[in-house]
């Protein structure tokens, strides 16, 4: 089979217009995103306050984009099956809910690394 898609700057170019609409469309929509943003901007406030190690950077920037990262699945997940079946669903419920259990996991692991990161720091 012969693959018609070829690469292309252009396609490229497209594709990441793409990425940030949706990006966008999260951070003007998503309450839960907003108060994220929020926590984050504290914890980068605290970082530079307390002077922390870029090795310590390196774990709190992996802490928020994957905090974002999922908020943003959780979202696509919840379009995708509010698109599909608007009506209650027993299946799309359990999607949605395992999407949503995915941001909180994401979340709790944050606060782990907050909490390891800046304990040396203050105590």
């Amino acid at each position: 089979m012969i693959d018609d898609k070829r690469f292309s700057i252009a396609g490229r170019m497209r594709a990441f217009g793409y990425a940030f609409a949706g990006m966008a469309y999260v951070f003007k929509t998503q309450h839960a995103i907003w108060i994220q943003t929020g926590i984050a901007a504290c914890v980068v406030l605290a970082g530079i306050y307390l002077h922390i190690s870029s090795s310590d950077w390196r774990w709190i920037a992996l802490a928020i984009t994957l905090v974002w990262a999922t908020e943003m699945m959780n979202t696509a997940v919840e379009s995708v099956c509010d698109a599909l079946h608007p009506d209650h669903h027993k299946m799309i419920g359990i999607a949605k809910d395992a999407a949503a259990g995915a941001v909180l996991m994401a979340a709790i692991g944050a606060v782990a690394i907050g909490a390891l990161t800046f304990w040396p720091y203050v105590f």
